[in-house]
């Protein structure tokens, strides 16, 4: 029995021994077909991978404005997952917190209520554990302050995320801190969907997008003892940080000019942009739309660079080249109008208010549309394709690059020497059969306002690479740099003033008493199924101001109000008004200043104000600051003059502003004072005085 136990047990002993040896003969094949007889293979398969190039993205520059304020920059987001198979994943706490959290994701997270909440963290537990997902999303798109506070919540503060499942995904967005303000101009970014690389795709950040964007880094994989990771070969280098010449505050004004504005006349949009005279910089610009889901407007079609019949505004380009040219030499010299003008055959030119003659000084100052023709004909009746050639050798027609994308130069067609040419010419002169940009038409009464010289239009200042070097972009100029002589410059200043001073002027209603402005009326029909639609209009106003020592120049396009004003002064003109008024308001048209050399630091603590009465003790003893003053603000409409008192000077701005009163204002801080009194009744554009303190 001994003996054939002892069988067995030898028997099981040779066969473990021979699987023994077996394994490691296994073993020594595979190290030997690895290291020997396969070698080359997996050595080829190891170049492969140790010679794979990986693309290091560039961080994308920042858009700034021209006191360095950003309009457009990169900032890290978060998506918050949560691991429910997590290997320490304590189920039981959770399940035991699951309520207070539902709580505190209410109330600082309010796209659900606290059941909403409750419900969606309690589902992954509804399946069992080997099923439940590993990266279940629980909020998206937030930053790293809300992170932050999240890790502070119920169960999620635990120090272990491994007990908690917790795990954030970074995506970087594309921010534009101040909103929806000159967004298409600055324009936005995009995916592509091929090499996963982040470029413009509108405005300044398509327009300029190898510069913002940088050049990508090359990485390699290398070797380390237990993982090949990526070895920067070539770091990337990040784009340029571009300065625009966008000013904050003057943008704000014109973008709730014009909001106000259209508003006000229920167009379909509007187009504005404020220019610097002796520089060319693109101060503000703004282009509205009607929202179709609502009823209020928001940023739209960048139409600042798009051609439009430009209506009667270009009747200024056509006079300047008449004076400039020798056409005209006596501005006094009348010249018969009457009620109709048949050139060439073609149907009658008319006015729309006629009248028998005018002085050539007065055809600007009546828009009349018989004069400009009959002036322009007398030269070029004969050869009108010598008027085209006149506005090339200009520069009109040139590309401006202006940084923004989608600009396109003018369509004004070069007509034959025959009667058709003759009848085109003499409706191309007051503004009909071409398409000219806003900015384009712009640039001739800047560079009027500027005693001739022809600066470009540009929206980019200044370039700042990652070294801190600046590359400051001089101020460039169209054509041979100027648009006209000094003395024709200064005529055409007179004429665009009595536009709006004149007897007989379209734009009367735009008088002031405060900043003088010069400029053009334009009324044009807007183009619908290959004609006119007379009962659609297009208004524009251009001009600068102030006339007798112009600062800014400014166009401004209404299409097709329905309501309350129809009138290019009335709309456009309005706009323009309203910006030159409250930048002289605010100090902007070096009218006024606040600083003293001689002034002497108050050495007293600030007063801080706040709005309601837990706001006063959150600031006390939150912050430590000792002295907080209340003040009880309304948003009440009344009768009379609105009160501001505790408003911070821009909100009063606003709205003393709307209800029609002209505002100064001394010291800074918030509105402790204002005169005349809330309740009183003034007449529209009283003075209000408001008196700020901290």
């Amino acid at each position: 029995m001994k003996k054939e136990n002892r069988s067995h047990i030898l028997l099981r002993y040779a066969v473990i021994i021979g699987l023994i040896f077996l394994f490691a003969g296994a073993v020594v094949y595979n190290s030997l077909d690895n290291t020997v007889l396969s070698a080359p293979k997996w050595n080829e398969k190891a170049m492969q991978e140790l010679s794979r190039v990986v693309s290091l993205p560039p961080d994308r520059g920042n858009i700034l404005a021209n006191n360095g304020s950003i309009l457009a920059t990169n900032l890290c987001f978060y998506n918050i997952r949560i691991d429910y198979r997590s290997e320490r994943f304590l189920e039981g706490r959770y399940l035991v917190a699951v309520d207070s959290l539902a709580d505190s994701l209410a109330k600082h997270f309010p796209i659900r209520d606290k059941a909403g909440w409750k419900k969606r963290l309690m589902k992954p537990l509804e399946t069992e554990k080997r099923k439940r997902p590993r990266a279940y999303k629980l909020l998206g798109n937030i930053s790293d302050t809300q992170y932050q506070l999240l890790r502070t919540f119920p169960f999620f503060n635990i120090p272990n995320r491994n007990k908690t499942g917790l795990t954030r995904e970074p995506i970087m967005r594309r921010v534009n801190p101040y909103g929806a303000m000159a967004r298409r101009s600055i324009g936005g970014v995009g995916i592509d969907s091929i090499t996963g690389e982040t470029h413009g795709i509108s405005g300044l950040e398509r327009a300029l997008d190898s510069l913002l964007y940088g050049t990508p880094g090359v990485a390699k994989k290398v070797p380390l003892t237990k993982d090949i990771v990526n070895w920067t070969d070539i770091p990337p280098v990040n784009g340029y940080n571009i300065k625009t010449t966008i000013d904050i505050n003057m943008q704000d004004i014109v973008e709730n000019s014009l909001n106000d504005v259209l508003t006000a006349c229920d167009a379909d949009w509007g187009v504005a942009v404020l220019m610097e005279v002796s520089t060319g910089n693109i101060k503000a610009i703004s282009n509205l739309e009607k929202n179709r889901a609502g009823t209020e407007y928001i940023e739209g079609m960048n139409r600042a660079v798009l051609g439009y019949e430009p209506g009667s505004v270009v009747k200024t380009l056509s006079m300047m080249i008449a004076l400039e040219d020798g056409i005209v030499t006596d501005v006094e010299q009348v010249i018969p109008t009457g009620r109709a003008f048949p050139y060439a055959g073609g149907r009658p030119i008319t006015d729309s208010h006629a009248c028998d003659a005018m002085p050539v000084r007065e055809v600007i100052e009546r828009s009349s549309n018989i004069g400009m023709a009959k002036i322009i004909t007398s030269r070029y009746g004969d050869n009108p394709g010598a008027f085209y050639s006149r506005l090339k050798q200009l520069g009109f027609l040139d590309p401006m690059n202006t940084g923004i994308a989608g600009e396109r130069p003018p369509r004004i067609d070069s007509v034959a020497n025959n009667r058709g040419g003759r009848i085109a010419l003499s409706r191309m002169c007051y503004g009909y059969s071409t398409e000219i940009p806003p900015l384009y038409t712009l640039s001739i009464y800047n560079a009027i306002a500027n005693d001739g010289v022809y600066v470009k239009p540009r929206l980019v200042k200044e370039l700042i690479s990652t070294n801190g070097v600046d590359s400051v972009l001089p101020v460039a100029y169209m054509g041979n740099g100027r648009a006209c002589s000094q003395q024709t410059a200064e005529r055409m200043r007179m004429m665009l003033t009595q536009v709006v001073w004149g007897d007989h002027g379209t734009g009367k209603m735009l008088r002031n008493d405060k900043v003088r402005i010069a400029g053009k009326t334009g009324t044009c029909y807007m183009i619908e199924g290959g004609g006119y639609n007379t009962s659609k209009k297009r208004l524009a106003f251009c001009g600068f101001f102030p006339a007798e020592k112009p600062q800014y120049s400014c166009i401004v396009l209404t299409c097709h109000p329905r309501q309350n004003f129809f009138g290019a002064a009335s709309t456009s003109g309005t706009v323009l008004k309203n910006v030159a008024m409250k930048m002289y308001s605010r100090g902007m048209l070096n009218n006024s200043s606040d600083f003293h050399s001689d002034a002497r630091p108050d050495p007293g603590v600030p007063t801080f104000f706040a709005t309601s009465r837990p706001h006063i003790e959150r600031l006390r003893e939150s912050f430590d600051i000792p002295r907080v003053k209340h003040f009880a603000t309304s948003d009440k409409q009344t009768d009379g003059l609105p009160s501001v008192i505790g408003y911070s000077l821009r909100e009063a701005l606003n709205r003393l502003e709307k209800a029609g009163a002209e505002v100064t204002f001394s010291g800074t801080g918030f509105v402790t004072a204002q005169t005349p009194s809330p309740g009183h009744i003034p007449a529209y554009g009283t003075r209000v005085h408001l008196t700020l303190a901290q």
